[in-house]
């Protein structure tokens, strides 16, 4: 026996004299430190260390599902940090095309809605292909030469001298807007015009110039030459995306990547294409749930995800996640890369089978159970762009999305049957769904919906297609009703049906004006698709009011109460506002031919992204 050959070792008791003990156990420290040492020094491809390490790696793993929640504290945070850190024997780190870190892991809290217990996920994947990978066919020059009309339109000034003085007031107005921005706020995300400064708000995760971004493709329609290059030169040299910061996974979307997408289709510059898709890169770790629909917050920098606090158990919003699909699909056309497609294919999927209560979609969803954690349904905020974006997926690929169109219909169909009322003075609204029953009420966000149902009108059963026309025409009129029973002539944030209200707002609460778009989209929409002079007319009845009661000495300003001539303003000029209000105002006073709904579709923030048959060939 090995032992009994060691001098002063007694097998009985294993004895050892003192001055042996420490002899002994020097040298078996020694050679354990040799052995380990050694294994550490082998290739990461050895099967040895692969072996040795697995279990101890898959331990540390284990560890990671005492950490989770609805929205983690930032305690929470640092401890999933270091618990990452000592789990990971390999730094799976790579560098994107772009020259964009790409965070090595990608963690996902949730709290377990039935048990009660908290799990954290693990995404090791590498997310970005190398460079020599990525292999787009799109072709800049073949896209452009393929539009039916210059995306500037075919004629530069509307043939109606009336039209051509409000559309020159509309971009005066734009250019008030940016020059107060550029002078009080430049490369701050919005202007706070009363203190004259700008505000860094909560939605980005850190990025910054979040106006500059969103006023892209305005500045370039308008023909705002040298704005559109001084915000170009602005996004080359400071649009910094290695931050580290809480973002909204749908603002950064809709209002940066939509932006820089629109930006790069219509001016060509590879440098907004390239933002674009270093952007994306970052948002794709928010996907990694076991049902795979993303969660609403995402840490640009570590790729830490969560659910918005006031979600219900953990969930993610029909809203956020259901609109993401033009920018992904876009995403993946530019860089050749597949996974965004993939991604936002998964979401469709999952809720094309699910089943839905009564045809309609809730707004919260579990990311983890795949199952709908409240029956609240509503055009409105949670759930208005996830419609939205099923019509116009279908549209932007040249109609061969069928299955966009199949759930979009089919939703419409229960719209129509659960939430379509008529108040007894004869107005059409849109009410909210709560598990059966219905609360009268609807949001400026919910007038949207007019320009939706006449933009999908075309592709219904025939025998729905004067009907859906009929139905977008007496939606927009209930809309404008919202505004013309104001002192301001400007729309309050909800409006109700209930308690002999009619189209009025009956909460101090819901009286605010925060420069919203929704009413003037549907006009754009309705005007360019039935030539009806009453949708110019009201969109001229905005542009006065907010001349009126929204213009202040430094920019643009919401207010506080629609119903007092006397406004008491917020002191924030929204990024959507010259993003969208603008837009859709100098289009309502445009020829069709500008940014045409032939060539176009318009993203949730109004930035044009081309039908995809259109970009090569």
């Amino acid at each position: 026996m090995f032992l009994r050959k060691i001098s002063g070792i007694f097998p009985a008791g294993f004895g050892l004299r003192l001055s042996q003990k420490f002899i002994f156990l020097l040298f078996l420290s020694g050679f354990i430190t040799l052995c380990f040492g050694t294994l550490f020094l082998l290739p990461d491809t050895s099967k040895f260390k692969r072996i040795f390490l697995s279990s101890a790696h898959n331990q540390n793993i284990e560890k990671l599902h005492s950490y989770a929640g609805k929205k983690m504290s930032k305690k929470t945070v640092e401890d999933q940090k270091s618990i990452i850190r000592n789990s990971q024997h390999e730094k799976w780190k790579s560098k994107d095309k772009f020259n964009v870190d790409v965070p090595s892991l990608a963690v996902i809290a949730n709290k377990n809605d039935r048990a009660e217990k908290e799990e954290v996920f693990i995404n090791k994947e590498h997310i970005i292909a190398q460079k020599d990978q990525l292999k787009s066919t799109f072709d800049y020059k073949t896209f452009r030469k393929n539009l039916k009309y210059p995306p500037m339109g075919s004629k530069h000034e509307p043939k109606d001298i009336d039209m051509q003085e409000k559309r020159k007031k509309v971009k005066e107005m734009m250019i008030f807007a940016w020059n107060s921005y550029k002078q009080y706020a430049w490369g701050e995300n919005e202007l706070r015009p009363l203190t004259k400064d700008g505000h860094f708000g909560s939605l980005f995760g850190g990025l910054k110039g979040a106006t500059i971004v969103d006023a892209l493709d305005t500045l370039f329609i308008m023909g705002m030459k040298e704005e559109f290059e001084e915000a170009q030169k602005w996004i080359e040299t400071s649009l910094d995306l290695n931050v580290n910061g809480e973002a909204s996974l749908f603002e950064v979307n809709i209002r940066y990547i939509g932006g820089l997408l629109s930006a790069y289709f219509l001016s060509g510059k590879e440098v907004f294409r390239d933002k674009a898709i270093g952007l994306g890169n970052k948002l794709l770790p928010a996907f990694s749930t076991p049902t795979g629909i993303p969660r609403g917050i995402i840490n640009l920098g570590n790729g830490l995800t969560w659910s918005w606090g006031w979600a219900s158990a953990g969930s993610s919003i029909l809203a956020e996640f259901g609109t993401l699909h033009l920018e992904f699909v876009q995403l993946s056309e530019l860089s050749g890369n597949t996974i965004f497609t993939e991604k936002v294919n998964g979401i469709r999927k999952l809720l094309s089978k699910i089943e839905k209560p009564h045809g309609l979609y809730p707004n919260y969803f579990s990311p983890i159970s795949g199952n709908w954690v409240q029956h609240h349904v509503s055009l409105g905020g949670l759930g208005d762009s996830f419609y939205e974006y099923l019509i116009k997926s279908w549209l932007m690929s040249a109609r061969q999305d069928n299955e966009a169109k199949s759930m979009y219909y089919d939703a419409l169909e229960a719209i129509e049957t659960h939430l379509i009322r008529k108040s007894p003075g004869g107005l059409t609204y849109i009410a909210e769904w709560r598990g059966g029953i219905l609360d009268h009420k609807m949001g400026h966000l919910t007038c949207f919906a007019a320009g939706m149902f006449a933009l999908g009108a075309r592709d219904a059963p025939a025998q729905k297609r004067d009907h859906y026309m009929e139905l977008a025409a007496e939606i927009a009129n209930t809309c404008h009703e919202s505004y013309a029973r104001t002192d301001t002539k400007l729309g309050p944030e909800v409006f109700r049906f209930d308690f002999g209200a009619e189209a009025t707002a009956s909460r101090l609460s819901e009286r605010y004006y925060m420069l919203r778009p929704e009413v003037a989209e549907s006009y754009v929409y309705l005007w360019r698709l039935t030539h009806n002079p009453k949708y110019r007319e009201w969109g001229w009845e905005i542009v006065q009011a907010l001349e009126k009661y929204c213009r202040i000495e430094s920019g643009f300003s919401g207010i506080r109460d629609v119903y007092s001539t006397s406004p008491n303003h917020d002191n924030v000029q929204q990024s959507f506002f010259m993003s969208e209000t603008l837009k859709y105002l100098y289009l309502l006073f445009s020829e069709d031919d500008l940014l045409s709904l032939e060539d176009w579709v318009f993203n949730t923030e109004a930035h044009p992204l081309p039908i995809t048959h259109l970009k090569s060939s």
